[in-house]
């Protein structure tokens, strides 16, 4: 189980506050216990992601491992693992919404 506010690496975040409010992204750098780096692979890629505070954000139970596997291995992921990353999570998240419904 993940901390609260505890950010890691490759865990995925729905963003709360600013311009990309209800925007799903992930964790690909932690800059302090405040501030965190994320990059979605689409708008905001790995190579210029944006940096955001936790307290704008609402960590999800979700790491990506492939995020992580690639960042350990070479300090760098591809757009496409994030693209991955977060349209699976959205499609488990729609998934489960359309379970709740029946």
């Amino acid at each position: 189980m993940i901390e609260r506010n505890q950010a890691q690496l490759g865990q995925i975040v729905k963003v709360l506050r600013g311009r990309d409010t209800e925007k799903v992204a992930v964790i690909v750098g932690i800059v302090d216990e405040r501030f965190v780096l994320l990059a979605d692979g689409d708008k905001r890629k790995f190579d210029q992601p944006k940096r955001k505070n936790l307290l704008h954000l609402q960590l999800q139970n979700v790491i990506s491992r492939e995020v992580v596997d690639s960042l350990k291995e070479t300090g760098r992921v591809t757009n496409g693992k994030l693209r991955y990353a977060v349209n699976k999570f959205v499609e488990n998240e729609q998934a489960e919404a359309l379970e709740g419904r029946e």
